[in-house]
């Protein structure tokens, strides 16, 4: 791509201040948080299409909900279930389907709070939701940044990566109790990680040990979201390569970085599932067991999003929800077309004439978190409730630097300014719909 940075007046790079691009992001993550409170406090003059949210406080008398209250509007969806588990563990079979991390997160400070005399009133645990949510996203934001200086070394470029991510089409999903924002911090810490462990000129200590700091981030991660299993293709991918090296000290040594890297990704994602099998399959002798328990995978999540969400291969592929695979086709094109490209072309995220000493390591770790991408779209197409793409999407590094570079471009500006318009649009009328209780979510 042929970057011509000076000539471009796209709006998001006359946002960037040269010397102090982390004051640029915070102040274009504080601006967008702002627009979507007046969205979220604007719904306000309808009533909600469902007053579920109402049940988390004893305190509100009734299913009408104020104005104001931002804590119950952005309490929506499976927010509500995050919630209930921080407050009283997993009760209920289906509640499992939600991963741990986050209910772990608002329970420990919620009852740091309370230590300090804060009173619950019902709304402790989900402002508590609220205000990780939009500390995790500020934080995956710089993040995002410092990555992508790591991968291209291009300050404009990892400026505008960052300012497409407080921008992502998962908008209000990254402000409320739900696990995205906190899961995208843990992803991107975690390919920060992997990338100065694998791009790094020499082999030190050093680079092996953020290579195993890298899968322990993303084997938090994997506590928030269970495709945060995907994050150990890279792993994979370096080992495969590592493996065809002759054996010396050096490489033995990556080796064992990386397999125990590898390693904290399946023991974040199986956590978990054996604590899961621990209470419901550990009954006495005789007694009746609940069919996962004895199934090949004995995997609770997998078991109830079939059972209670009727999740599986193709069951979504129904006339009912054509409407809802139209709604993601704008999100599903961006992540197949920037996956294929970096597949195809994994220095094309390098600005034109770079002579980046990590070239020779770079590509394969481009492909490997491109591949990573690919398979959740495809698996979003054949499997999943395919409106949740524009949400789960949101923790994937490739399509925000593929689309920084289209923005860029002077060539293809025209192009990345229509996306970034929708993405804005998509947000605002998600959050007007998001806060009102009323689909997609």
């Amino acid at each position: 791509m042929q970057h011509s940075f000076n000539k471009n007046p796209h709006f998001i790079i006359m946002l960037l201040h040269p010397r102090n691009p982390i004051r640029s992001l915070v102040g274009a993550f504080l601006g967008w948080k702002a627009l979507l409170l007046v969205i979220i406090i604007g719904s306000g003059v309808g009533p909600a299409y469902d007053t579920s949210s109402t049940l988390l406080s004893p305190d509100i008398a009734s299913s009408n909900e104020s104005t104001f209250d931002v804590a119950t509007k952005l309490t929506r969806w499976d927010s509500i279930y995050f919630v209930q588990v921080s407050r009283r563990g997993y009760l209920f079979e289906q509640e499992w389907a939600f991963g741990s991390g986050l209910p772990i997160v608002i329970s420990f400070f919620s009852r740091v709070l309370s230590n300090f005399g804060l009173e619950s009133n019902g709304i402790l645990e989900p402002l508590t939701g609220i205000c990780i949510s939009h500390i995790s996203h500020l934080l995956s934001v710089l993040v995002l940044y410092q990555l992508g200086l790591v991968l291209c070394g291009n300050q404009l470029l990892s400026f505008i990566a960052a300012v497409l991510h407080i921008l992502s089409p998962a908008g209000v999903f990254l402000s409320a109790p739900y696990a995205e924002s906190t899961f995208a911090l843990l992803s991107f810490t975690g390919y920060l990680f992997l990338a100065k462990g694998l791009l790094g000129s020499k082999r030190t200590f050093a680079h092996d040990v953020s290579l195993v700091a890298s899968g322990m981030w993303f084997g938090f991660a994997a506590t928030f979201r269970s495709n945060g299993l995907f994050n150990g293709i890279p792993f994979a991918v370096a080992l495969a390569q590592e493996l065809t090296m002759p054996p010396t000290l050096p490489s033995i040594r990556r080796r064992c970085a990386l397999i125990l890297g590898g390693l904290s990704i399946a023991v974040g994602f199986a956590t978990p599932q054996v604590a899961a099998y621990q209470i419901f399959c550990s009954a006495p002798s005789g007694s009746e067991l609940r069919p996962w328990c004895t199934s090949g995978l004995r995997s609770i999540y997998s078991f109830v999003q079939e059972r209670y969400w009727n999740v599986g291969f193709l069951r979504y592929w129904t006339p009912s929800n054509i409407p809802l695979f139209l709604l993601a086709a704008p999100m599903l094109y961006l992540l197949i077309r920037s996956g294929l490209q970096f597949i195809r072309r994994p220095l094309s995220i390098l600005p034109e004439k770079s002579n980046s000493v990590r070239t020779s390591h770079l590509p394969l770790l481009v492909q490997s978190m491109a591949l990573s991408q690919l398979i959740l779209a495809i698996l979003a197409i054949t499997s999943y409730h395919i409106q949740i793409i524009t949400r789960i999407s949101s923790a994937y590094p490739p399509w925000y630097m593929w689309l920084a570079g289209i923005i860029a471009d002077k060539r293809t500006s025209t192009f990345g300014g229509k996306v970034v318009r929708f993405m804005v649009m998509y947000a605002a009328i998600q959050g007007t719909l998001f806060a009102s209780f009323l689909p997609p979510a």
